[in-house]
Order: structure tokens, then C-alpha cells, then sequence
């Protein structure tokens, strides 16, 4: 059995007791990184065995994996922070088990665009998730995309190209299209700001740019 175990995004309380038991039965933890993990698993209490697994090794460890679950091993999957799958490592993992017949499951829990969704006040009934855009090769096509989508928009954002997607979504969708963002999600110094996007950018040039971003645009 493979679970998706999602983990705390910031605040180490951001984590259900299912995960927690699952992660000390398991016979084995896949690891985005095992530095990060580690500290999460010290203060869990859980002393299951580690492996890393991450965007790097991914392709040449799938198979070692199945094989290891074919053996009737129990493994869990997490990553640095969030739900496996998510802008992290686990497509390739689940879709060999899905082929081999392998059971899985992804637990409920802790995601960052949705809280960031729900905080900015633009409707979410209907959106359009993009994930991190392209930094160059494919950037300006998904940009016009979302300056068409009719959809809420809800994208991930490093802190260094902040300003140059708020740049980016002036000349793309205007500088009035309405917009907001979170940051640090349940961290201590968590913050949501909303306005326009000339708003938005006026503001995290005034007050400087920190932490990773979840970033939510008005549909047109």
C-alpha cells in the first residue's frame, strides 16, 4: 500500500492524527528531503526509516518503489511541505502503482492554494489551477492565457520573481485586474493583501518581497 501523506505547510499543528499514525506504521518514508522531513518526524515522534525521492531521482527510483510495494511493503510519500502531487514529486509514483495495481491513497490535509483561494475574496467556485509558470520557455503563452481565463487564476510564485510577475500581469491583463496574494501561509508571519494589480505591486515594492508566494488573479 502507498499513501500520500500531505504535511504541514507551516504551522506543525497543520496536521491530522491519521497522518501521523500512518507515518508510524508505515515500513518506509519517501522523502522530498530527508533534512526537512527529519525535523518534522523529531517532532512527531516517529522513528520509520527514510529515502529520499524528489525531482531529481524520481525516474530511476519509481520502479525500485513498485517493487518494493509488490513485496508487501506499507510506504508513505511526502514532500517539504503540502500535498504530494501538488507542484511536488508523486505523478510518476502513482501512476506506476495505478499500472501495476498497487493500492494507494492520498490523504486529506494541508495545501496552499487552497486557504489562499478562500482568503483573497475573488470567487472560487469556478478556477483554474496553474501552478508555478514556466521562467522563461512558455511563460508569456500561459500569461495570455490567464489574462482570457474567465476563471479565478491561482498560481505559485517564488519571492524573486514577485515583481516581475505583477509587472508581467499589467501588461498582460491590466493594471485594474484584481488580484491578491498570500505568503508564509500559517507561519507566524503570515499575510493576505488584495487590491488591483498596480496596488499589489505598489505595495511589495514599498514593504520588500519575502517568503513563497500563492498567487490569485480575477477571471476576465
Amino acid at each position: 500500500m502507498l499513501y500520500l501523506v500531505p504535511t504541514p505547510i507551516g504551522n506543525l499543528e497543520d496536521i491530522t492524527l491519521r497522518a501521523i499514525r500512518i507515518l508510524k506504521e508505515s515500513d518506509l518514508i519517501l522523502a522530498e528531503d530527508t533534512r526537512v522531513t527529519g525535523k518534522l518526524l523529531k517532532h512527531l515522534e516517529v522513528e520509520t526509516p527514510m529515502k529520499p525521492f524528489h525531482q531529481h531521482n524520481e525516474h530511476k527510483q519509481v520502479q525500485q518503489v513498485v517493487e518494493r510495494l509488490e513485496e508487501g511493503l506499507q510506504i508513505a510519500m511526502v514532500t517539504d511541505a503540502g500535498t504530494p502531487g501538488i507542484s511536488d514529486p508523486a505523478f510518476l509514483l502513482v501512476r506506476a502503482c495505478r499500472a501495476a495495481d498497487i493500492p494507494l491513497e492520498s490523504l486529506p490535509g494541508p495545501t496552499a492554494f487552497v486557504p489562499a483561494l478562500v482568503d483573497s475574496g475573488l470567487p472560487c467556485d469556478r478556477f483554474v489551477f496553474e501552478g508555478f509558470l514556466p521562467q522563461k520557455k512558455g511563460r508569456k503563452t500561459r500569461l495570455e492565457r490567464i489574462a482570457l481565463e474567465e476563471r479565478t487564476s491561482v498560481l505559485y510564485e517564488s519571492p524573486h520573481r514577485m515583481l516581475r510577475l505583477c509587472k508581467e500581469l499589467m501588461e498582460h491583463c491590466g493594471s485594474d485586474r484584481m488580484m491578491s496574494y498570500s505568503r508564509e501561509i500559517s507561519k507566524r508571519f503570515h499575510e493576505t493583501y488584495s487590491g488591483t494589480v498596480a496596488e499589489v505591486s505598489a505595495h511589495l515594492e514599498a514593504q520588500g518581497v519575502k517568503g513563497e508566494f500563492v498567487v490569485v488573479v480575477a477571471g476576465a
